[in-house]
């Protein structure tokens, strides 16, 4: 009965949804999705970039940017609003099969192509009348309904009516269903479970819907702009072997990067696509879901197309493009004696495989080239194409450390050599495209024990006795490029690279070489597809745990023998016995004694605070606290509060932006970071078994760090010690209410957009090349 019943009621709303298509097309007649392929120009007094986008990206695409916007609304872009929404979720981690791609300006190059894919439009696709571009316009109902049901006047959104969980059940009305969806969801208008628009960002929004959505291109490319983008292109398309192979191997490194002039005025970024057209035609994309599949043409031709979507913190990734760059990229891969004897192929089980790939690279260049912008490639993995990183990010701690192994050091022909025995073991998951078996993780278990047995012989022979490890291996940034220590910060699903060595003591700590860093780059950037199914994401994921282990493993090789195995144990309390004994026997792993000569015993400590004075001459203290400006006893309770540890951090959010502001008006950003603690990072479920909130810590950092705020702090500065004194005494969700019901802007409360925009454009001022729109779809409700 239970099922018939069901089955009965998704006939009723098909026939719904049927019958109400029906009145519309009757009214305002049939759809026609190319409507805005061919806008026409503005016959009001609004333009879409001056007016309307900045009211769509401040309060729009602050939840609707990336895969993860509610109902795939994508609004960062024109196009975004004219392609519409999805039911579909792109992240489903119970999906068997792997899903076609939904990417912007790649797989659909017209809404009508969209609609092929199942997207229902959000604007008015049917007579251009105002009332039918009105009662036809999803955006335009679901402003209306927020208009008619604004937030109820309460501090906290009661859960039974709003439910704000990542995973929860979305409803993606096209508009065909808005009638049902306004009777059964009428608090659900837009912006949802946050204050509504201005009277004048409404009247904005509705006078353009109205008009037809009218719009117009971009002003083109400045003519400096153009002279650079056929500089790079010429480059990048170079007819030799070495050029060619050498242009394959930068592509699948930088295609997610947001690149730019740093030498031109202007906002402007570009993206290095792969075109069928080679340069000086119009670029015609090859769009495959990973970088290095087969492109379907004889040769590709390596373009940089212009971004037009809003820059998002979650995704933006800058890459500055220069002279200087270009020269080094050239001296590394094309002046130096080498031959190219062919080129490889785009074969699964070779491509994903950048040690086959590009064996005849030197290793020396590839590793110089990823280490020059070390913070940008491991953002890759931690922000890049996917939003969401919970399948790499549930595996690595709250707050680490990243050094790296000196070229010198890591880039020798001796290594080169030992990589090119080991290719069969360094075989990774992509190599099954995008439809992985449960249990084939296993099969990488077995190849990453095979090469960590042949890695640990290897290091015996080159780092034995008479050449230890000491702190002169790692890289020193050749005393000046910052990316030699990096700090990470995890928040849940989401995390941020910053350079430096951040805090005294990190949870745990990475040193990785070039072998490391190049597989993590192809395991979580170029090799994984976020539409892939549950087998791809557990063996990526699954992967990525040896990943961590190794490069943790290469940072215990400086303690002493003696004190290896308890910080090995230490950090993996309570953990299962692993698949691969390198991993629990630090022995195994290298059995050698450290060059780097300790004093005291606490060896870790110690070699922790030798690491922050190595790295010291590369670091920026733009994050510090002291670095402000702000000083005196507001400084002293920052300090304080940064220094908090223990159970009532567990009740802070994991991020949250704090602004002091002084008598003067003047205001000061912070972030603060809960660092959570585990028993081990180890498991693949069991997260909140291993919380230990007890060794929880707190980061206090100046300006923006993050994408995802949880919480907005605002304290007037002759009221900071109140404040740290309130965290001081968290011990319960109420305590942390009354903190919030103090010094808190909830998403209920009037401030919040006037709080929001500040934020915002402080963040512009503060960097303006790596700053984008926050997202508000982890934004607590407490």
């Amino acid at each position: 009965m239970q099922k018939l019943a069901v089955s009965i009621l998704l006939l009723t709303v098909a026939g719904c949804a049927v019958y109400y298509g029906h009145r519309l097309d009757e009214r305002y007649g049939s759809a026609d999705p190319s409507r805005y392929e061919r806008p026409s120009p503005a016959q009001i007094d609004l333009d879409y970039w001056r007016d309307v986008k900045p009211v769509l990206d401040n309060r729009c695409v602050v939840c609707h940017g990336c895969y993860d916007a509610p109902c795939q609304a994508n609004l960062a872009s024109y196009q975004g609003v004219t392609r519409g929404g999805h039911k579909d979720k792109v992240y489903d981690a119970a999906r068997l099969l792997a899903t076609g791609p939904t990417r912007m300006f790649f797989d659909a190059q017209s809404n009508a192509g969209w609609r092929r894919k199942d997207f229902h439009p959000t604007l008015n696709e049917r007579a251009a009348t105002p009332e039918a571009d009105r009662e036809g316009s999803v955006m335009y109902r679901l402003l209306r309904l927020k208009r008619a049901h604004p937030l109820p006047a309460v501090a906290v959104l009661p859960d039974n009516r709003y439910d704000f969980s990542l995973d929860r059940e979305q409803q993606c009305p096209a508009i065909e269903e808005m009638v049902r969806f306004e009777q059964k969801y009428p608090e659900w208008g837009m912006p949802f479970g946050l204050p509504g628009l201005s009277d004048r960002e409404y009247s904005t929004l509705t006078r353009w819907i109205e008009a037809g959505a009218p719009y117009r291109d971009p002003e083109p490319s400045s003519g400096a702009h153009q002279q650079r983008i056929a500089e790079w292109e010429r480059f990048l398309n170079g007819d030799g072997l070495k050029a060619r192979l050498m242009s394959r191997y930068v592509y699948e490194h930088w295609f997610i990067g947001s690149l730019y002039f740093d030498d031109l005025p202007g906002q402007e970024y570009f993206q290095l696509v792969r075109s069928k057209t080679p340069p000086g035609r119009p670029v015609e994309v090859i769009a495959t879901p990973r970088p290095f599949d087969p492109p379907g043409v004889e040769r590709v031709y390596y373009r940089l197309r212009r971004l037009l979507e809003s820059p998002l913190a979650k995704t933006h990734m800058p890459y500055a493009l220069n002279a200087p760059r270009m020269a080094r990229l050239k001296a590394w891969f094309l002046d130096v004696p080498y031959e190219v004897t062919e080129l490889p192929s785009y074969a699964a089980e070779t491509a994903s495989n950048p040690f086959v790939t590009f064996l005849q690279l030197p290793v020396v260049a590839r590793y110089r080239f990823m280490l020059e912008e070390a913070q940008f490639t491991l953002m890759g993995f931690i922000k890049g194409p996917v939003c969401r990183g919970q399948v790499a990010l549930s595996v690595i701690t709250d707050h680490f450390w990243v050094v790296f192994a000196a070229p010198d050091v890591a880039g020798t022909d001796s290594d080169a050599e030992f990589l090119a025995k080991e290719l069969k073991n360094l075989r990774l998951p992509a190599e099954h495209e995008s439809t992985t078996g449960l249990f084939k993780w296993l099969f990488y278990a077995r190849y990453e024990s095979n090469y960590l047995k042949a890695k640990s012989r290897y290091l015996s022979e080159r780092l034995g006795a008479a050449n230890p490890p000491k702190l002169d291996l790692l890289w020193d940034g050749d005393r000046g490029n910052p990316n030699a220590a990096l700090t990470v910060f995890r928040h849940f699903d989401s995390a941020t690279v910053v350079q430096g060595l951040i805090g005294d003591r990190p949870q745990t700590v990475m040193l990785i070489g070039y072998p490391l860093l190049e597989r993590i780059h192809y395991l979580l950037v170029a090799g994984f597809d976020v539409f892939g199914n549950a087998g791809h994401q557990l063996a990526t994921r699954l992967y990525f745990d040896f990943m961590r282990a190794e490069g943790e493993m290469n940072f215990l090789s400086l303690l002493p023998r003696a004190a290896r195995q308890p910080v090995r144990d230490h950090w993996y309390r309570g953990a299962s016995k692993a698949h691969i004994r390198q991993f629990q026997d630090t022995d195994a792993y290298y059995s050698q004694e450290t060059g780097v000569e300790f004093k005291t015993q606490d060896p870790l400590a110690e070699l922790y605070a030798m690491l922050k004075t190595y790295t010291a001459p590369v670091t920026a203290q733009r994050y510090a606290i002291a670095s402000s400006g702000l000083g005196g006893a507001p400084l002293g309770s920052l300090v304080e509060l940064s220094g908090l540890r223990g159970r009532p951090i567990s009740h802070l959010p994991e991020t949250a932006f704090l602004t002091v502001r002084n008598m003067g008006g003047s205001d000061y950003h912070f972030t603060l970071l809960r660092n959570s603690a585990h028993s081990n990072v180890a498991e693949l479920l069991g997260d909140t078994e291993r919380r230990l909130p007890d060794e929880d810590t707190l980061s206090v950092l100046n300006g923006f760090v993050g994408a995802y705020p949880n919480a907005f702090f605002l304290v007037n500065a002759a009221d900071l010690q109140g404040f740290v004194g309130g965290v001081q005494r968290l011990a319960s969700e109420a305590d942390y209410r009354e903190l919030l019901a103090r010094f808190g802007i909830r998403r209920t409360d009037e401030r919040f957009w006037a709080h929001s925009d500040a934020l915002t454009n402080a963040y512009r001022r503060w960097a303006p090349k790596e700053a984008g729109l926050f997202d508000y779809n982890r934004f607590e409700n407490r």
